[in-house]
């Protein structure tokens, strides 16, 4: 393996701590493959260390820097709702984790919102429609909302954030499948016959997912509330990009890793995957190399299946990642017994609130979204 160097060469090489470099691995700038003396161990390909090293050490032009920053790069727009410093996560300057601790998401919900005190309360909302999966009632309810909801544009700040409120009971009804009163983690905790603890367990992921800065389904989101959208269609829009592989469909991802674990046995899952050259779902985030807080917070608040906890320390010990709120929210579910779709109800459901409070940033701003293309095609010229 010529190619090939461990991980002490790969930091030297880019003047990096340990957890930046398996944050390369992790947004595939590096590839790595289990070392093939001990495949606890990884070596890293010396040509994309070589590589990154170099356009360190270059520099980046103004039109490169712009092309990122669609892709975990630079902030591409002001914003005063979340925010990540030194790996810790922050709703309107308050640590998410502590809020996860005591509060409700709709408590957190107006807290993004900008608000204070009890929660908006909205319209009663109709009855979701019976015999869908939550998945396909919640696309359903918001698909529905989008038609029939005035534009947003124009409309005064309170009456979009009582449609905001409105909306995520909306959503919340529709994972349950019934309408109901209380919290909404009291709802979703009756609908999957959770106990107080479970539901209490519920609470805690769907404020640690309220909201994350500008990630995919929240950009989508922004663009189309930037046209003036309703806040429903602009919701519809961040469901639709959190519902693929590399967003909110994670969870899908992690749980092929679980089932391999579960059949190959955790040791081996691992290794096979360093030798493939293949991801490990649920371990390691861009924003978080000393590790994902939402998914610590999480994981300390139960305990975890026996082969989901070795999975944990199999992974960590080959590849130094450190799992994400996505292996916490799989975790989760195991321990209680959930729906096989739950983690992603949990996240679109959570979700919902940041998606509202950004659509709502947006329209105050009164600017339309619109981006450049560096074209790539064939040369354009004029016809005579």
């Amino acid at each position: 393996m010529a190619d090939w160097i461990d991980a002490e060469q790969a930091i030297a090489a880019l003047g990096v701590r340990a957890q930046t470099l398996y944050a390369y691995v992790s947004r595939g700038r590096v590839a790595a493959a289990a070392h093939p003396d001990d495949p606890r161990r990884s070596l890293y390909r010396a040509s994309d260390v070589a590589a990154l090293a170099a356009r360190k050490a270059r520099g980046r032009r103004a039109a490169d820097v712009a092309a990122e920053a669609i892709a975990w790069g630079e902030p591409v727009l002001p914003s005063a709702i979340t925010t990540v410093v030194e790996g810790r996560l922050f709703y309107r300057g308050q640590d998410a984790v502590e809020l996860a601790r005591m509060h409700s998401l709709e408590q957190v919900a107006r807290l993004l919102r900008g608000g204070h005190g009890a929660p908006l309360k909205g319209p009663e909302p109709k009855k979701p429609k019976k015999g869908d999966t939550p998945r396909a009632r919640l696309f359903s309810t918001l698909a529905v909302r989008a038609g029939i909801d005035p534009p947003a544009r124009g409309r005064a700040p309170l009456a979009l954030a009582m449609e905001a409120a409105g909306l995520l009971e909306a959503a919340a009804d529709a994972v349950a499948g019934s309408i109901g009163d209380g919290p909404i983690h009291h709802r979703l905790g009756g609908a999957w016959k959770l106990d107080a603890q479970g539901a209490d367990l519920v609470r805690r992921a769907l404020v640690l997912l309220a909201d994350h800065e500008l990630n995919a389904s929240t950009f989508a989101v922004r663009v189309a509330a930037s046209t003036g959208a309703s806040l429903a269609a602009a919701s519809l829009a961040g469901l639709a990009a959190l519902s693929g592989p590399l967003h909110g469909g994670m969870a899908a991802r992690v749980e092929m890793f679980v089932d391999e674990a579960e059949r190959r046995g955790p040791t081996r899952a691992v290794a096979e995957r360093l030798a493939q050259g293949a991801a490990m779902p649920g371990f390691g985030h861009p924003l978080y190399p000393d590790g994902d807080p939402r998914a610590a917070a999480l994981l300390g608040a139960f305990t975890a299946p026996p082969v989901l906890a070795q999975l944990r320390v199999e992974t960590e010990a080959a590849t130094g990642l450190l799992p994400n709120i996505d292996f916490a929210l799989v975790a989760m579910a195991h321990a209680l017994t959930l729906p096989a779709d739950a983690p992603f109800s949990l996240f679109a459901v959570g979700r919902m609130a940041g998606w509202q409070a950004h659509a709502i940033e947006q329209l105050q701003t009164g600017q339309l979204i619109r981006p450049r293309a560096r074209y790539i095609g064939p040369k354009a010229g004029v016809v005579a």
